[in-house]
């Protein structure tokens, strides 16, 4: 894998971790005005969890394949 693709997805987990952390706080701060909010700012971290570990499967594919 080239140094930009390396870098690219770098930065795309970054920011995903980011979002999921800043998710987590807002919720940890009492942010959610009802459990319907609560709910749909769960599913966010999911979903952004579940992207960052597709996104990593696809960074050891692509390790994998320069091999």
């Amino acid at each position: 894998m080239s140094i930009e693709s390396h870098n690219l997805l770098r930065y795309i987990k970054d920011k995903l971790d980011e979002l999921r952390k800043e998710q987590g706080v807002y919720l940890a701060g009492g942010g959610a005005k009802d459990f319907a909010e609560y709910r749909h700012v769960c599913g966010v971290i999911r979903g952004l969890t579940h992207a960052e570990t597709i996104l990593q499967d696809l960074v050891q594919r692509l390790e994998t394949l320069d091999e």
